[in-house]
């Protein structure tokens, strides 16, 4: 018999503590077509406007074979044999993510993973271009001496030499910069030049900002994991398929987000991880609104300009 890998919505009246994944011991429930169904302990569970998304294993004890391909909520959400899809409500309707990918998904998965892990290597030439454009777009007409200068650190580098800077989230970091200045010019320079916040709150150097706040969307979205472990990475590679720069998109939401809350509460260095935290929760809950397909329709996309 070959296992297949379900996915159920439950619903409960009494929602416990915040989770994002339990243990439950193995139950025999019944699929539609009244075949029964061993679920083992439980994968991952998730929230979504109350309802409580399962994440399960389970072998079917008869062919499923001929099983509906028309899940709704409630019941499991099959796309054919052997592929695993969660069912959940939006904008009044039924509708599923599957956690197994499409060829594009792959595809472009795959692109985002080569990205990841590509590591800044000032000895390439591409890599000082990079920079040297980034520097560019942040101060335009204003020369850069060298790649190795004094210059940098007005930008929030914490050396002359933002090579260094870029171990923790690699060349990607220094990508999602880059798109941010030329994509959103006008909000790239305001929280660049700190326009409009006093300077007792903006004590977090710029450019070491944006290379946490890369590292925290890589951990968020946990990309290299071999099962998927929160619903938000389901949601995001679905958002994948529809833009390939979904990931640059949400880089630049998460930075005007994590300003947005250092203002408010007028933090200091201390707090940083603090509020990056913080901003990764709204993240989180704005990925998983009803109304969010796309990260332009994320609430926080609006602080974009």
């Amino acid at each position: 018999m070959e296992d297949f890998k379900l996915c159920y919505p439950i619903r409960l009246c009494s929602p416990p503590l915040h989770l994002q994944s339990m243990a439950l011991c193995a139950t025999t429930l019944r699929n539609p077509r009244n075949q029964k169904i061993r679920i083992q302990p439980l994968m991952g569970l998730v929230r979504i406007n109350g309802t409580f998304v399962a994440i399960c294993d389970s072998s079917p004890s008869s062919s499923l074979s001929h099983a509906s391909d028309h899940a709704t909520c409630g019941s499991p959400a099959w796309i054919g044999k052997g592929l695993t899809c969660v069912c959940f409500k939006r904008k009044g309707n039924c509708q599923r993510i599957c956690i197994s990918l499409t060829p594009l998904q792959e595809e472009r998965l795959r692109r985002l993973k080569r990205r990841m892990k590509v590591y800044f290597d000032a000895s390439k030439l591409d890599h000082q271009e990079a920079l040297r454009a980034l520097w560019s777009a942040s101060f335009p007409g204003q020369e850069l001496q060298s790649l190795i200068s004094d210059q940098w650190k007005e930008m929030g580098w914490q050396g002359r030499d933002p090579s260094t800077d870029f171990r923790g989230a690699g060349f990607i970091s220094l990508e999602n910069l880059l798109f941010f200045a030329k994509t959103f010019s006008t909000s790239f320079q305001c929280l660049l030049k700190k326009q409009g916040g006093k300077g007792a709150v903006w004590e977090y150097p710029f450019a070491v900002a944006g290379v946490n706040i890369t590292f925290m969307i890589m951990q968020m979205l946990d990309l290299d994991a071999t099962k998927p472990r929160t619903f938000v990475r389901a949601v995001f590679l679905q958002m994948l398929s529809e833009n390939e720069w979904a990931f640059d998109l949400l880089y630049c939401v998460a930075f005007v987000v994590m300003d947005k809350q250092w203002l408010e509460r007028n933090a200091t260095y201390m707090e940083f991880n603090d509020v990056l935290k913080s901003a990764r929760l709204q993240l989180e809950k704005e990925l998983l609104m009803d109304d969010v397909l796309r990260i332009e329709d994320m609430p926080s996309y609006s602080l974009l300009c």
